[in-house]
């Protein structure tokens, strides 16, 4: 099975696309000949990102500076995209930070992870989704989550919130496309693994971690099969530990347990052993 938006017809957009994961899945985009608006705040990578989609395959680049944080620069994207290229099938929210934070502040980083991370995607859904459904033809919106916005690790609660926020934002854009009269849009939510891109800081790629292209490959699979969840593994995480770790943290609350008992002193062997299968 194939997504019927994933062909030569279509018009994509992607956010964050002049590299990491967004260039690796606008490059998969280019090989099915597409045309494609890649939009990113590093104005640098942009040139280079052009080139290379060209080179794959693309039947068409524009590309855009555009800060999506910003509802009237997005809307002005649409407008150019829509001026360009007649509209828009698919949408990849996928521009993110990961800046460091506490509960406790600084305040900067929980309004620039939320203002990127949330509302760049809320932005992105609700200026192009109405012209995306008006159009007619099957189309998708993808929204780059995290599985920090699920098992909400401690260590940058920031950022936790954001992709939490998305997971139940996507989830409920789901519905309201399937309950949505000629809506022909699906929603999907990609949730990556340990990948190297330049957020994680790191020049040579740590054996745990997937590279881009590879997480590229896995969205495009899963998109085409028909998961909403893109719960994606990497080198040292394989999908059963992802789905006993989940459902650790759901336990929290069915078990009554304390928030985040995975790293509670007191729940440490407990974990340990489910983890192991012994519970």
């Amino acid at each position: 099975m194939t997504h019927p938006a994933f062909n030569s017809d279509s018009v994509a957009v992607i956010t964050g696309g002049a590299s990491g994961i967004g260039l690796a899945s606008a490059t998969k985009f280019a090989g099915m000949g597409m045309c494609l608006a890649i939009v990113d705040r590093a104005e640098d990578k942009l040139a280079d990102a052009e080139s290379a989609l060209r080179a794959a395959g693309a039947s068409d680049v524009m590309t855009a500076a555009t800060d999506i944080s910003d509802r009237a620069q997005v809307e002005a994207l649409e407008a150019e995209v829509t001026n360009r290229f007649g509209g828009t099938d698919i949408l990849m929210n996928n521009a993110g930070i990961g800046m460091r934070s506490s509960c406790l502040g600084p305040l900067e980083a929980w309004q620039s992870t939320l203002d990127v991370n949330l509302w760049g995607a809320v932005h992105g859904t609700q200026v192009f989704a109405p012209g995306m459904i008006a159009r007619g033809r099957p189309g998708a919106i993808i929204n780059t989550g995290s599985k920090q916005g699920i098992t909400t690790p401690p260590g940058n609660p920031a950022y936790n919130v954001s992709k939490a926020a998305l997971k139940a934002f996507t989830e409920a854009l789901a519905y309201e496309f399937r309950n949505t009269e000629n809506c022909q849009i699906t929603a999907h939510l990609l949730i990556p693994g340990f990948v190297h891109t330049g957020m994680i800081g790191l020049a040579e790629k740590p054996p745990a971690a997937w590279t881009a292209e590879q997480t590229a490959d896995f969205f495009i699979d899963s998109v085409n099969r028909g998961d909403f969840y893109i719960l994606c593994p990497d080198n040292d995480v394989p999908r059963p530990l992802d789905e006993k770790r989940i459902a650790w943290a759901i336990g929290d609350i069915i078990e009554n347990r304390p928030p985040l008992s995975r790293w509670h002193p007191d729940y440490a062997d407990a974990f340990a052993a489910y983890i192991e299968g012994d519970e």
